[in-house]
């Protein structure tokens, strides 16, 4: 069955270098096509992540594109290993942001969290949920066992 939704992502002139970054950093994600621009490069394609299709085309400097945090993706990370590879690799040469977002140097915002995060932000002990909660809000790169230590109590 073919993808009915796909999101489609507005680089200034970046879109190769992008995609070739994210296939680098992220499991499970690949280049899927290219196609040529006017001037011979890459003005655009498509890459999957985890078979979800997005595809992105070079925009040019322009205002209307303009990339904002109120559009994220996120990554389920469920070790502290690949957090800490996502978060990192993601963000270099971008921003870190606090509760595990982060915009990479392309101005695409991400958030990597992993299942035990919203297992326990959606927990039916309310007080648990709370202690993990404040937790995450102290924290830039989510760290998994200081959000046990928290909602241990």
């Amino acid at each position: 069955m073919s993808q009915k939704v796909t999101t489609f992502i507005m680089f200034n002139d970046q879109s190769e270098a992008a995609m070739n970054l994210y296939a680098s950093i992220i499991p499970n994600c690949s280049i899927v096509s290219t196609f040529p621009g006017p001037d011979g490069g890459v003005a655009g394609g498509s890459f999957e992540i985890e078979g979800q299709r997005f595809l992105c085309y070079n925009a040019g400097p322009h205002p209307n594109f303009a990339m904002s945090s109120a559009f994220s993706l996120m990554i389920e990370a469920n070790t502290q290993e690949e957090i800490d590879a996502l978060y990192d690799g993601l963000s270099e040469g971008g921003e870190q942001q606090p509760c595990g977002w982060l915009v990479d140097k392309f101005g695409l915002s991400w958030q990597i969290t992993p299942k035990y995060l919203m297992d326990n932000l959606n927990h039916p002990d309310r007080e648990r949920s709370m202690r993990v909660t404040q937790a995450m809000f102290k924290m830039t790169k989510i760290i998994i066992a200081d959000l046990k230590a928290a909602a241990a109590g």
